[in-house]
């Protein structure tokens, strides 16, 4: 369905629709299939969870089960479902806010429009355990969680930001050359 504007009687702009072209249209919108998605179901939810534990994919921690939402590794939007839903190669337990930075990632990525399945399965939102860019952007990230024994020492890293006026990323980033830097001297 296309979205156009025209006139009414009166003059005034009005929003009207029309049928597109279909072939266009189903390239451009995997979601326009005509079966539909498949509901994602508890049985493989715990098949996941037995496979990875009760881990979030992309952040690498600990969710409470509940918490956690199982996600299609490459986006529905682009290779629509596997053959077979229980398949546990084809999904992936995300926490909730890694979920939102995927669709975020995922939708405003070029492949969005271009659907390359190949593309998605090289990209840290599908694969971070080994990938190759980050939504079609070359680069490689690192999240990390600081916990109770940990505030201490991410409280050092914000206080060695605030000095420098730099990022927390580039503090670490020095902390890793100079641990290099020691350890080429011994």
């Amino acid at each position: 369905m296309d979205t156009c504007k025209i006139k009414d009687s009166s003059g005034k702009t009005i929003a009207a629709y029309k049928f597109g072209d279909w072939e266009t249209a189903k390239k451009r919108n995997q979601l326009s299939k005509v079966s539909g998605r498949t509901q994602i179901t508890e049985k493989l939810k715990n098949a996941l969870i037995d496979r990875y534990g009760a881990k979030c994919h992309l952040y690498g921690e600990e969710y409470p089960a509940r918490l956690l939402q199982p996600d299609h590794r490459v986006p529905y939007e682009i290779g629509g479902d596997p053959r077979d839903m229980l398949n546990t190669d084809y999904f992936m337990l995300l926490s909730p806010s890694a979920n939102r930075d995927k669709s975020w990632a995922c939708e405003h990525c070029s492949n969005w429009t271009e659907k390359n399945i190949d593309m998605c399965r090289t990209c840290y939102y599908a694969y971070p355990e080994e990938y190759q860019h980050i939504a079609g952007v070359k680069e490689k990230k690192l999240d990390l969680v600081f916990s109770s024994e940990d505030i201490d020492l991410f409280n050092e890293i914000v206080e060695e930001a605030n000095i420098h006026n730099i990022s927390y990323q580039n503090v670490i980033k020095r902390m890793i050359k100079y641990y290099h830097k020691l350890k080429n001297k011994e």
